[in-house]
């Protein structure tokens, strides 16, 4: 028996996933960048600020961008996330990206690539938390 063939024509877009401990932002914009076709996080899906960043909360909002895109007639996206980054930021995505990326390949949208796209330091200033160790 041969496997089932998906013979429906794929429209390719772009989701840039910003997840940081504090929110998590879903922005999916067509295959060159420039046009933006929705755009959620997940201030706007809970009511308390504790909340925003949870995976929960990422799904709902993940949800909320599939009802915005399929009117686009999007049914394959690239993968972009992005963590806070930078010379004082985590370099690891928060709870919430995981979870988006989960949710948009449950509810029938192709996954090409995931591409972490996360500022990284190149030398630069010094941090600003305390120095450690003895000081004379």
């Amino acid at each position: 028996m041969r496997p089932q063939r998906d013979n429906r024509k794929l429209r390719w877009g772009v989701c840039h996933i910003y997840s940081t401990y504090n929110d998590t932002i879903i922005h999916v914009t067509d295959i060159t960048g420039s046009e933006t076709l929705a755009i959620t996080s997940g201030g706007q899906v809970v009511k308390t600020h504790r909340l925003e960043s949870s995976p929960t909360a990422a799904m709902m909002a993940a949800k909320k961008i599939e009802e915005k895109i399929r009117d686009h007639e999007i049914n394959a996206l690239h993968i972009r996330i992005r963590a806070k980054g930078g010379h004082e930021g985590p370099n690891n995505p928060g709870p919430g990206a995981q979870a988006v990326v989960r949710t948009l390949s449950r509810d029938g949208f192709k996954i090409g690539f995931i591409e972490d796209v996360t500022k990284l330091p190149a030398g630069g200033c010094r941090k600003s938390h305390a120095r450690r160790g003895r000081r004379v």
